[in-house]
């Protein structure tokens, strides 16, 4: 079985950063893709970033890039996404994802987590 537990959302004002993280428990985390995506109260899921299950490819949404980096360490099975020049549309819960796909399409998530709030001030 599978379990995800995110951490490291909070309140911050724009032009901040925050750092989650996805603690990942069960077998082969290294073998996966793994992701992030948010879902906004009102809006639908969007997905945000991926890395390969070596960390040495990712992909981003359009509008993330240049300010979000996903990262992995396989060591410690847990997934990351470092958050800078935070603005108040990126508000939402975020969400750690594992994919069958490959990193730079990757589909939906066949495990995820409870998510952790992120909400951007202006």
């Amino acid at each position: 079985q599978v379990q995800l537990v995110e951490s490291g959302g909070g309140l911050v004002q724009a032009g901040g950063s925050l750092r989650l993280s996805c603690a990942a428990s069960g077998r082969s985390f290294s073998t996966y893709t793994m992701g992030w995506f948010r879902q906004a109260p009102g809006k639908e899921r969007e997905f945000v970033a991926a890395t390969s299950w070596s960390g040495g490819y990712t992909y981003y949404v359009d509008s993330v890039k240049g300010r979000f980096t996903i990262s992995r360490d396989n060591a410690k099975s847990t997934v990351y996404l470092q958050m800078n020049s935070l603005k108040p549309e990126d508000t939402a819960v975020y969400y750690c994802g594992r994919y069958l796909g490959i990193y730079n399409n990757p589909g939906q998530p066949d495990y995820w987590g409870q998510g952790t709030q992120v909400t951007v001030s202006s």
